[in-house]
């Protein structure tokens, strides 16, 4: 082999060996690339389940909060209707009282009656 051969040889080794860098390189962009995709869906994963668990958490407020006024509203109706009973009570005090003054009235009647008889 005469020394134009060889040269040729060593150059034709020195091409492959930067083709074999230039696919490294392109591989190793590749795999990057790749990374950068998993890492970013990955991201938008823990994003969407984040928003998902902030809605939820809404929700259940939301929940909480109908819940809470519902309790209000019966509380307030059971005042409501504490109120008429106590109402109802005083109107019934009243007409008692009424009912006991008309009985003296009337018992005092008779015994005018019958002191005027006597």
């Amino acid at each position: 082999m005469g020394e134009r051969e060889r040269e040729r040889e060593r150059e034709r080794e020195r091409e492959r060996e930067r083709e074999r860098e230039i696919q490294t390189d392109r591989q190793t962009e590749t795999d990057r690339d790749r990374q950068t995709d998993r890492q970013t869906e990955t991201d938008r994963d823990r994003h969407t389940e984040t928003d998902r668990q902030r809605q939820t958490d809404r929700d259940r407020q939301t929940e909480t909060d109908r819940q809470r006024q519902t309790d209000r509203d019966r509380q307030t109706e059971t005042d409501r209707q504490r109120q008429t009973d106590r109402d109802r009570q005083t109107e019934t005090d009243r007409q008692r009282q009424t009912d006991r003054d008309r009985q003296t009235e009337t018992d005092r009647d008779r015994e005018r009656e019958i002191m005027f008889e006597m």
